[in-house]
């Protein structure tokens, strides 16, 4: 019992299916689509796995806030205020020729990004070389990403861009569509170019579909009077209120000279500055059994750290609170983050359900594959039965032509006998009663009897010229030939579906998915189907033309051995029936002569009596009766063909069903979402 019971556990372990429980999040939510989108049922491609990871990534990723602006509006000393260090580098010219994406990251490392896709790392001193515009081999760089361990970058991914006036129009292009897909913006600008003509023309046109996720800086602060400043952002907050959210003034340079001397940034460089000292000592130590080679780092940064935290931040601080960077890190997290947040959410969502459309539409097309199948299947119908009545119709008209000509052969026999019925004298003897003297005597009676020449009827009809062989054979002939036409007139009915289908297989079998996100496997089956209509489908009505191409040349076979039955016996049987009658007629006429009377066959009654030797009603019921042979063919023919479409159609419809299904269930994954 134990064994089973272990057994029974390991089954359920492998093989039962577990409730999956998905976290409250929009990242739970990505992965419970993904996993309904990645079901085995809809075989799904490797692209749709790949954009579905990248949907969770996308979730994972830190909001985006982008910082941009006219030249020299100090967006690079900005950047480097929020970040507490001299990362990007300034200068008077527009240096920030690129994208640069700033990203948490364990250590401070520089990636580059080519547009042939490679990618590279650099030390992040290097970063300068590969963001001034004036330098013209960057012109290969796609984009910049900076990592960077600071706390602030685990929620935010800053994007410094190369604003809306650069020198190059492909780089305010990739600036305007940073600015569509981040979820804040903060707008940078010097305070006395703050309004002019030529930023409200760029607001104008870059910046008037982005005011709920818009924040406008104005910089240097520090250089006008409170008066000044108050002035012109209460004339910036009018002019310009249908771009910004808010409008903050600040001072960047004093920002970045409070943030970079506060402790806990201090504290941040010189732990950094120890853990790079102490790798490199161990590098060259490895085989020490102490940390003697050490010690006089670790002593210095203990003094660096202490020095640190007894250092004095009130300036610091002031000038912290004096350059006004807080409201500008207060409105990115309680205005931008919660929009961004939720601006985030319903853009995956709309997106995962552009997924699904996507692979609706494609199940559509392959829908729409099977559903032409059907029409021409549908629509072919009536043309079928059409061609078969005609068959009957054109086929018929022949079989009376070769009813006519074995009619005329009889006719030919029977007027040939009768010409051979010939008078000749006969004689009787009859008792006739005398007197008493002379008593009965026998006397001698002349009459007519007759005689059939059948030397001479199978003379003129089978020897000299073979008449009757030439006409039998031409009968035969025309039987054939209305076979093999008949035969062909079936395979045509055929050809005439397979036609119709092939039509539509010659684009199908190479039916190639629109959309690389769905499914090869799906197509590929599509394909295959079409590839193999034959079998699928044309197959039952080709056996069926067959069957019955095969039912036709039994009758024609059976008919063809009923003709070539030997024409002469038929004859001669005829004549001896003949014969026969008039022996039998001749001897009741000698008995009783004034009751019977020798016969004399009649045309007519010689054909009759062809006709009946040679089974010629049987005939006439094969080739002219109104449910002949063809007829009943045709009539089995083509409740046949009803019967296999019938089936054909269902069978299309249920390959077609199973993408219904799958298009009802995509449609409830999207409803879901």
């Amino acid at each position: 019992m134990k064994l089973l019971q272990q057994f029974i556990n390991e089954y359920k372990v492998a093989y039962e299916k577990k409730e999956v429980v998905y976290e409250n999040s929009i990242e739970g939510e990505i992965k419970r689509v993904k996993d309904l989108l990645l079901d085995d049922n809809f075989f799904p491609s490797v692209q749709l796995k790949s954009i579905l990871d990248k949907f969770i990534r996308r979730a994972r990723y830190p909001m985006e806030v982008a910082i941009t602006g006219q030249f020299s509006a100090g967006k690079s000393t900005f950047l480097n205020a929020l970040l507490s260090r001299n990362v990007l580098p300034t200068g008077i010219t527009p240096v920030t020729s690129k994208v640069n994406f700033i990203n948490y990251g364990e250590e401070y490392k520089l990636k580059i990004t080519y547009k042939s896709g490679a990618e590279e790392y650099h030390s992040i001193d290097a970063i300068a070389e590969f963001t001034d515009q004036r330098k013209e081999e960057l012109d290969d760089v796609k984009y910049l990403t900076l990592y960077a361990p600071m706390d602030i970058l685990k929620d935010i991914s800053f994007v410094d861009t190369p604003g809306l006036n650069s020198q190059s129009q492909s780089d305010t292009d990739t600036t305007r569509k940073v600015l569509r897909d981040v979820g804040g913006i903060i707008w940078l600008t010097l305070i006395d170019n703050a309004g002019k003509m030529s930023e409200a023309e760029v607001l104008e046109e870059y910046m008037q579909h982005f005011k709920n996720k818009s924040l406008c800086v104005l910089n240097q602060k520090d250089k006008f009077t409170q008066e000044q400043i108050q002035t012109t952002t209460n004339y910036v907050k009018t002019k310009f209120s249908k771009y910004f959210a808010e409008v903050i003034p600040i001072s960047a340079k004093q920002a970045l000279d409070s943030r970079k001397h506060q402790k806990n940034i201090l504290l941040d460089t010189v732990y950094e500055d120890i853990t790079n000292k102490f790798k490199s000592k161990l590098s060259e130590n490895l085989e020490v059994n102490s940390m003697e080679f050490f010690k006089e780092e670790f002593e210095n940064f203990k003094k660096e750290v202490s020095s640190i935290n007894s250092k004095d931040n009130t300036q610091d601080m002031k000038l912290l609170e004096e350059s006004n960077i807080t409201k500008v890190l207060d409105f990115i997290e309680n205005v931008i983050r919660p929009q961004a947040k939720e601006s985030k959410e319903f853009a995956i969502k709309k997106d995962l359900k552009g997924v699904c459309d996507i692979l609706i539409k494609e199940y559509e097309t392959i829908v729409g594959t099977y559903n032409s199948l059907i029409d021409i299947l549908t629509l072919a119908e009536e043309k079928i039965l059409l061609a078969f009545d005609e068959i009957h119709k054109k086929y018929s008209k022949d079989l009376y032509n070769i009813y006519n000509s074995l009619e005329a052969i009889m006719e030919k026999i029977a007027s040939e006998t009768y010409k051979n019925v010939k008078r000749i004298p006969a004689i009787r003897y009859q008792e006739k009663k005398g007197n008493f003297l002379t008593g009965t005597k026998i006397e001698k009676v002349e009459y007519e009897t007759f005689w059939i020449d059948s030397d001479n009827v199978y003379k003129n009809l089978f020897y000299d010229d073979q008449t009757i062989d030439k006409m039998f054979k031409r009968s035969i002939k025309m039987l054939k030939n209305n076979e093999l036409q008949t035969d062909e007139a079936f395979r045509d009915v055929y050809r005439l579906l397979k036609s119709e289908v092939h039509k539509w297989q010659e684009p199908f079998e190479k039916i190639r998915k629109h959309r690389e996100i769905a499914s090869d496997l799906e197509f590929s089956f599509t394909r295959h189907f079409a590839a193999k209509v034959y079998e699928n489908v044309l197959i039952e009505y080709h056996k069926a033309i067959l069957e019955n191409i095969s039912a036709l040349r039994k009758k024609f076979a059976y008919f063809n051995g009923a003709l070539s039955y030997s024409y002469i016996q038929t004859t001669q049987a005829t004549i001896a029936h003949f014969e026969q009658q008039i022996k039998e007629s001749e001897e009741l006429y000698k008995k009783e002569p004034t009751k019977f009377s020798v016969n004399h066959p009649r045309e007519d009654e010689i054909l009759t009596k062809l006709k009946v030797n040679f089974a010629f009603e049987k005939i006439e019921d094969f080739l002219t009766s109104k449910r002949n042979y063809l007829f009943k063919i045709v009539k089995y023919s083509k409740e046949q063909y009803l019967e296999i479409n019938t089936n054909r159609i269902k069978f299309v419809e249920s390959k077609k069903e199973v993408y219904l299904n799958k298009i009802k269930k995509l449609q409830e994954i999207k409803n879901s979402i």
